[in-house]
């Protein structure tokens, strides 16, 4: 443990970036104060939950019995691009619309 906080403890596992063990991962039983379960500096045994590289964050517990997260899609963020905006629908209402179709919105027919 490098260092647990009021929602959970962060682990180091050797990769660059400490995994955090939520509180509800550090065990079977509620924990009110998760400063009663662990501190920094005790060794501990996790199973990696799920990686988030975007968001560079690692979920862990301490439950070694829980099952890990199925894959996801990877999240968009503002980094992967813009977002376009819908196009707005077109204005006018029915009749608008059926001008369009008869060719109206190009000119006159017949001109």
């Amino acid at each position: 443990m490098t260092n647990v906080a009021a929602f959970g403890a962060f682990v180091d596992i050797g990769v660059h970036q400490d995994g955090l063990v939520h509180v509800s991962a550090m065990s079977q039983n509620f924990v009110k104060d998760p400063r009663d379960v662990a501190k920094p500096g005790d060794i501990v045994k996790v199973k990696v939950l799920e990686v988030d590289i975007p968001r560079k964050r690692i979920s862990l517990t301490m439950r070694l019995q829980d099952e890990a997260a199925a894959p996801r899609e990877p999240r968009r963020d503002k980094q992967s691009g813009p977002r376009r905006a819908p196009a707005p629908p077109p204005a006018g209402g029915a009749l608008a619309d059926a001008l369009r179709r008869a060719g109206f919105d190009k000119g006159l027919p017949g001109r």
